[in-house]
């Protein structure tokens, strides 16, 4: 059993944060302040800079400091998995993003899993009809990836990877409908592939271009890139060109953030196009 945190809260003005270390580059205070504002709560949200050597602590009084619930992000993921009572999603991804408290114990999930579905079903309603999906990379983000997409019901996704140890590790986890491979099969894999997801940091500002021929995949395919800086990769670009229906990072970004919002504040959140432009412009300054 975890280590279990059982706390209250009695704060009148109802706070959530992000705990991560380094922190300040967050987008995820515009984003709530944004919902807050827009449905008249009176609530906050702010940015906690806490060293991993004080995480447990600074969760054990989580409550005490004034905070109804939690973002969790880099490096603290898994630790906050270990100190808090996990849902099947964050338990499947080994890793938890979003607490809240719940009966007096400290309740976490993963909320990465259906930001990326939301955002799909947003941007490309009907992705999920096809059976194959191509995912690329296998690391955290991957691992909330796939677990949404079997959850959905599609029936295979094959799993790709530079270190094909590591696809076949994760496939071990997940089962017969996850099916690793080695980089050099991706373009045999791109031709029935109706849902391709790139989870690797490659396109990202200051990263190598992902090299993939979007023109191998079917007229009816649908590409989704977590990467969000810059919004629009030169893997998007070229799906775009080609006619192809696409799903950016930016909108998996902000459709995660709703779960927590609605546990924290109580009244579900909408992404709006005012929200994206607002978080684009952010995003897009120098």
């Amino acid at each position: 059993m975890p280590d279990v945190t059982v706390m209250t809260s009695s704060a009148k003005t109802r706070a959530a944060c992000l705990i991560g270390w380094p922190a300040a580059h967050s987008r995820s205070p515009l984003i709530h302040h944004y919902w807050l504002r827009t449905l008249g709560i009176e609530g906050g949200y702010v940015i906690e800079a806490v060293p991993p050597d004080d995480f447990k602590d600074f969760i054990f009084r989580l409550s005490l400091r004034g905070f109804v619930g939690a973002n969790v992000t880099l490096p603290h993921k898994e630790h906050a998995l270990a100190l808090s009572t996990p849902d099947e999603r964050a338990r499947a991804v080994g890793a938890a993003n979003t607490l809240w408290f719940a009966d007096g114990e400290l309740h976490s999930t993963n909320t990465d899993v259906e930001g990326f579905i939301n955002n799909l079903d947003a941007c490309a309603p009907g992705w999920d009809k096809t059976s194959d999906a191509l995912v690329l990379g296998a690391g955290g983000a991957a691992r909330a990836v796939v677990f949404g997409l079997i959850e959905r019901g599609i029936a295979r996704v094959h799993l790709v990877n530079r270190t094909v140890d590591r696809a076949r590790a994760l496939a071990d986890q997940f089962g017969a409908s996850v099916q690793p491979a080695t980089w050099d099969a991706v373009n045999d894999l791109l031709p029935r592939a109706g849902l391709l997801v790139n989870t690797t940091s490659l396109g990202m500002h200051g990263q190598p271009a992902l090299e993939i021929d979007v023109g191998r995949l079917p007229q009816h395919a649908v590409i989704s890139d977590l990467v969000y800086v810059p919004l629009l990769t030169p893997l998007l670009a070229a799906a775009q060109a080609r006619g192809l229906k696409t799903a950016d990072g930016l909108g998996m970004l902000l459709h995660q953030a709703v779960r927590g919002f609605e546990l924290w504040f109580g009244q579900r959140p909408q992404v709006t196009s005012e929200l994206r432009a607002i978080v684009e412009a952010d995003l897009t300054k120098t």
